[in-house]
């Protein structure tokens, strides 16, 4: 039902002109979205606008007002605990506490761009141009001023899918190729109503758009794995976002890294996204001057203050009013970062600055005369102009208010990112390495224990040893090979669920589910190879359980690997946490203690001298559980042994070794594993959305 009132406002979206100052420049001076060529006055360059397919599907207008936009940061100084030093710093330099715990960053910036506009965000670093547009983008909310409208209306979350956001890092799967990363974002986040094939038709069109036929079945890779280009993977990333027609465009430096080549072919990508009707917001070091002429608004920030906002083919004319005019031919962006670090070496300056300004420092004395000016200035202008009453259409402002419902249900999310999962993990999954491991250690093992039997206790103390020692392995390799996912992948879920690409409950179900392929098949490998070679009973029966048995422990382990990985979402510090747990659980569920019969090492599963008040962790430990299991499907309590002994044959149940363990039922160590099994799970579920609701 929303999705039918969203699209009878978004109908309304191209009825009449608005009124205003923003409205005139999108409605009725249209000069950039028509014309072929555009001349900047103050330079010989052109440039060409070819055609675009983007101009097929224009996406819901979004008029961006930002007004006396503050964000501040806690200081880290703050909590020194040198308290006579704080204090005497405080009286000395009479700052306020509130001064002193927070370090502001943007310092009352205000400005606006409509549909068709590409805004440039320039200055130096550390300026605080991204901190800006995640501030636009609703990625920063606490210790925000001001007010950030989109239509007219405040931030909510139905705009997180109208919004598309390029960060600087482009965070994309290394083990999809081009064509497969649009084609899954493109299943993932178009409507159900488009076919598969107007899905692979829209992904065709962007790939060509974008320039990446050329690489579309390459891998994207990275770092020490060769892929695309850094050009190209700039452009995947864009069309990532493209593929579902965002209203909102933001990209941190999508310049970057790329050669002047590059770096204009993106910009002329972005200027025919922004012809189609999108608002684009970018934020940008140093670009080129042919590249400078292609933005239609420019915001200069200085840290944390503006010194210029306005049209990008004005600035010249602004700062040479103000009688800042460069000495030597420059690049109109480097003329303005001079400016906004107040490095005038090469740049006329009023002879007056220094002498009216307290401070001794001449660039300092720049920059604050140039914010004194915008404040006096620009800053009065456009707020008259664009933010002193609401001007959007009602249409409009309901649009926005609409929140897309779920392009896909539970269960089509599922199939599709079960694919993706599969695919990206598939080169783990089936790595050399993990093979040559699994297969060398069964076959050292199977050689170690060949033909072992249980005819003597020393020979059925081996034989169990083994047995310990398969849980062991299984165990590890468990805990370890699923530790790593979540905080390796943290960067890649942050992103995809800030655009509300799919619930975060069908990726862990894909997550778990996926890995459960390596840890099934190498244990299944493994046992094939080892049971037979050591001597363990053969039966089918027998041979299945003890398979079942070592799985169910590889499930159990890797549930509580996913669990300690999603708890602490780091990689430095999940390997920690799961060495120590896994050290405690394996001492708490016995490994070689003294047995009370004597000085014979045994392994059994319960510790007989750990002091009362720690046993209980032995009921915390799967590996106690697991391995009690073994016992009780390789073992039968009444099979005899040790016949040729002086007191004549004996039944297990009665050797030392098991001692302590009824070899008679399993089905409640079965039962245990489950639960821990799923519990291990729902617990790495919780702090997992716990972790990234708090990144988001």
């Amino acid at each position: 039902m929303e999705i039918e009132i969203e699209d009878e406002i978004v109908g309304m979206s191209m009825s009449p002109p608005l009124v205003g100052s923003i409205n005139n420049d999108f409605y009725h001076n249209k000069e950039f979205m028509s014309q072929t060529y555009l001349q900047n006055k103050y330079s010989e360059i052109y440039i060409e606008i070819e055609g675009s397919n983007f101009e097929q599907n224009r996406p819901l207008p979004i008029f961006l007002k930002f007004e006396d936009v503050e964000y501040k940061v806690r200081n880290s100084q703050a909590g020194s605990s040198n308290l006579v030093k704080t204090m005497v710093s405080n009286v000395s330099t009479q700052r306020t506490m509130e001064e002193d715990r927070y370090k502001k960053i943007l310092k009352g910036i205000t400005g606006s761009v409509g549909p068709g506009e590409i805004l440039a965000l320039m200055g130096p670093s550390g300026s605080g141009k991204t901190t800006l547009l995640r501030v636009i983008g609703g990625r920063l909310v606490d210790n925000v001023k001001g007010k950030v409208t989109y239509n007219d209306v405040h931030y909510t979350p139905a705009l997180k899918r109208r919004i598309g956001f390029v960060t600087q890092e482009d965070v994309l799967f290394p083990q999809l190729t081009v064509e497969e990363t649009l084609v899954f974002s493109a299943f993932l986040r178009l409507p159900t109503n488009m076919s598969k094939q107007q899905k692979y038709a829209k992904v065709d069109t962007t790939i060509k758009e974008l320039g990446l036929e050329r690489c579309r079945h390459t891998k994207i890779a990275g770092g020490y794995l060769k892929g695309i280009s850094g050009g190209e993977r700039k452009r995947t990333s864009i069309g990532y976002e493209i593929l579902v027609d965002p209203s909102l465009l933001l990209l941190d430096e999508p310049t970057s890294g790329l050669d002047s080549t590059s770096a204009n072919k993106l910009l002329l990508t972005l200027k025919g996204l922004a012809k189609a009707g999108r608002t684009i917001i970018t934020t940008i070091h140093q670009p080129s001057s042919r590249i400078f002429h292609m933005f239609d608004k420019l915001l200069l920030i200085s840290e944390g203050y503006p010194i210029y906002y306005g049209k990008a083919k004005e600035t010249m004319e602004y700062f040479s009013s103000l009688r800042f005019t460069p000495q030597i031919s420059m690049n109109p962006a480097e003329f303005l970062l001079d400016l906004a670090t107040g490095q005038v070496n090469d740049i006329s300056v009023p002879t007056d600055i220094l002498r009216d300004q307290e401070s001794g420092d001449p660039s300092k004395a720049v920059t604050e005369y140039l914010q004194l000016k915008y404040k006096a200035l620009l800053e009065p202008k456009e707020k008259e102009e664009n933010h002193k009453a609401a001007n959007t259409p009602e249409h409009l402002q309901l649009a926005i208010q609409v929140k897309k419902e779920w392009t896909l249900s539970w269960l089509d999310q599922f199939v599709i990112l079960s694919w993706r999962t599969f695919k990206a993990r598939s080169k783990d999954y089936f790595d050399k390495l993990r093979l040559v491991q699994a297969l060398g250690i069964a076959l050292l093992l199977g050689l170690l224990w060949w033909k072992s039997s249980t005819n003597t206790e020393a020979q059925l103390r081996d034989q169990v040893g083994l047995a310990f020692y398969i849980c062991i392995f299984w165990t590890s390799s468990s805990i370890f090979g699923a530790v790593y996912v979540f905080p390796f992948e943290k960067y890649y879920l942050i992103k995809e669920r800030k655009a509300d690409m799919y619930r975060l409950s069908v990726y862990y179900a894909c997550s778990t589910l996926c890995d459960m392929v390596a840890h099934v098949f190498y244990p299944t490998l493994f046992m094939v190879i080892l049971y037979f070679m050591a001597g363990f009973k053969r039966t089918v029966a027998c041979f299945f359980l003890t398979l079942f048995t070592i799985l169910l422990i590889a499930i159990t382990s890797q549930g509580a690997g996913e669990m300690f990985g999603a708890a602490v979402i780091s990689i430095k510090r999940a390997g920690t946490v799961a060495s120590l747990i896994l050290m405690l659980f394996l001492l708490t569920g016995g490994y070689y203690v003294q047995s009370h019969l004597g000085k014979t090492l045994t392994p059994i599963s319960i510790v007989q001298h750990i002091p009362k008040f720690m046993r209980w962790l032995k009921y915390l430990s799967f590996m106690y559980y697991g391995f009690r299991l073994l016992l009780k499907v390789q073992y039968s309590g009444d099979q005899l042994y040790d016949c040729e002994s002086k007191g004549g044959c004996r039944t297990l149940q009665s050797s030392p070794t098991f001692d302590v363990v009824n070899l008679k039922g399993g089905l409640k160590e079965v039962w245990i594993l489950l639960a821990m099994a799923l519990i291990f799970r729902l617990l790495a579920y919780l702090c997992l959305r716990r972790r990234i609701d708090n990144c988001n």
